[in-house]
């Protein structure tokens, strides 16, 4: 299991994919945060990292599934997945690997956005006129949304061989499990009756959830409840291969 877990952190950063993921986050980050009037920390009147966690959810759900896409299509594309599934290896531990390794990339992504807490904590007026428990359980949620990304993401590309119809089915899926219940919700069928328990479906209302400071266990376990069933999925996807 560590061998393919050593193995897919190196494809990503033997090669351009991981620079670039981690370059484009920080980079589109850094224009939001900084440069883009509407949403600049600099033309706000308190000090808050509330762009950053408002707009990476967003970036994550093109981003992730871009990291994701080619773990399995590339393999069955190659056709070294047969090889892969040859191991003396669990499907399951397989597919954990690869789940892990993307989990961690990600995480490589993250850390260097701390330097955008210093830099605002730094400017507070007075200084550290900042909400740090907020923010730290905002970090949490944002970690937990993006293993649900990646858990899609790797069930999307367990489906198919060609790279392109994963990335797209992965982005569907992680558009649809974190903004389609919310407007569900909405419809007249729903409000005012189970509007609350379809918003609760949805990943956004958790994050939200979270990102007020309150690490709630309920949040906690549908997080990772649907990364359970997500890897679940992709053990499935994995072993329907060899029906």
């Amino acid at each position: 299991m560590l061998s393919i877990f050593w193995k897919e952190v190196n494809t990503f950063f033997s090669s351009l994919i991981g620079y670039i993921v981690i370059g484009v986050f920080l980079a589109f980050l850094g224009l939001v945060m900084w440069v883009f009037p509407e949403s600049s920390v600099l033309n706000y009147n308190y000090a808050s990292l509330d762009q950053l966690f408002g707009i990476a959810p967003m970036i994550f759900m093109f981003l992730i599934p871009a990291i994701t896409m080619r773990s399995f299509a590339e393999e069955h594309q190659s056709g070294t997945l047969e090889l892969l599934v040859t191991r003396p290896l669990t499907d399951l531990e397989i597919v954990l690997a690869k789940y892990f390794a993307c989990v961690l990339l990600v995480l490589f992504a993250l850390i260097p956005t701390v330097i955008y807490y210093y830099t605002v904590h730094t400017l507070g007026s007075p200084q550290g006129n900042l909400d740090s428990g907020a923010i730290v359980g905002s970090y949490v949620g944002l970690f937990l949304l993006a293993s649900c990304f990646v858990a899609i993401g790797l069930f999307a590309s367990s489906l198919t061989n060609n790279q392109i119809v994963a990335f797209i089915i992965a982005t569907f899926l992680c558009f649809f499990f974190y903004w389609a219940f919310y407007y569900l919700s909405k419809l007249p069928v729903f409000v005012g009756k189970f509007d609350d328990v379809i918003q609760m479906i949805g990943i956004d209302y958790h994050y939200t959830s979270i990102s007020r400071g309150v690490l709630d266990t309920r949040d906690i376990i549908y997080f990772f409840s649907i990364i359970s069933f997500f890897i679940l999925c992709t053990k499935v996807a994995l072993e329907s291969r060899k029906w």
